[in-house]
């Protein structure tokens, strides 16, 4: 029934790639299925001048997609003079998502900037950024511990997405492209690896959706955040 031959709650393949890049703090090459992600993590020690003096960290994101990403080549942002409303609204997604698994006072007063560069998108990227930065970001503050300069660990809990929707009628887990411009229903999840939710982003495509359709999509998005933590987890072990 799937494009892809996959079952209803099939997740595309998972692979991430540490230390993909020489000078960032952290880094990986997450792919999903066919949307490959590069996530870097920088850490600066300096803060955003609303938090300055507070003895509180920050992180924050930053997203963009390469021009041949997709199947028409995109005019550059950079181009154009500004970014698109897209990519703002999907940077800021990424940020407030890697922010609700950190603990700010154990941090510092420093600043982790994660950015995320879509070299082939196939549906998800946002899903895979996030999941990504949180590898990109783990690994940077695992060299702030190494050094000493964190002395507890500032990441309590691991966050990763996962997109669901209703295709063809049926509640599926992790669409692809061709899923994701069909959809009636479609879904990023976003939530810590204990199962708590950070934002869910749900819209109806064409048509509506019940309460009972929610729970199922939701119990998808779950089984998918297992398996995306758990290949978290095997990255930066």
């Amino acid at each position: 029934m799937r494009p892809s031959g996959r079952d209803l709650s099939e997740m595309r393949p998972i692979s991430i790639e540490t230390g993909f890049t020489k000078h960032a703090e952290g880094s990986c090459l997450i792919r999903v299925g066919d949307t490959h992600v590069l996530c870097t993590a920088t850490i600066e020690d300096r803060v955003p001048p609303f938090i300055k003096g507070s003895g509180l960290g920050w992180v924050t994101a930053e997203y963009g997609m390469l021009p041949r990403a997709t199947n028409t080549r995109m005019r550059r942002e950079a181009s154009a003079g500004k970014q698109g409303g897209r990519t703002v609204e999907i940077q800021r997604l990424i940020g407030r998502a890697l922010r609700a698994g950190v603990d700010r006072v154990a941090l510092g007063e420093r600043q982790i900037t994660v950015d995320c560069d879509v070299l082939q998108a196939d549906g998800g990227t946002r899903c895979a950024a996030i999941t990504g930065g949180w590898v990109a970001l783990r690994l940077a503050v695992n060299r702030l511990m190494k050094t000493g300069e964190v002395l507890s660990d500032p990441l309590v809990d691991p966050v990763a997405a996962v997109s669901c929707g209703i295709y063809a009628g049926q509640p599926v887990l992790d669409l692809d492209y061709p899923e994701d411009s069909e959809a009636g229903v479609d879904g990023n999840f976003i939530m810590t690896g204990s199962g708590s939710l950070i934002e869910v982003q749900m819209s109806a495509e064409g048509s509506v959706f019940s309460r009972d359709q929610m729970n199922q999509l939701l119990d998808l998005a779950w089984k998918g955040v297992n398996e995306l933590t758990a290949a978290q987890k095997a990255a930066t072990a």
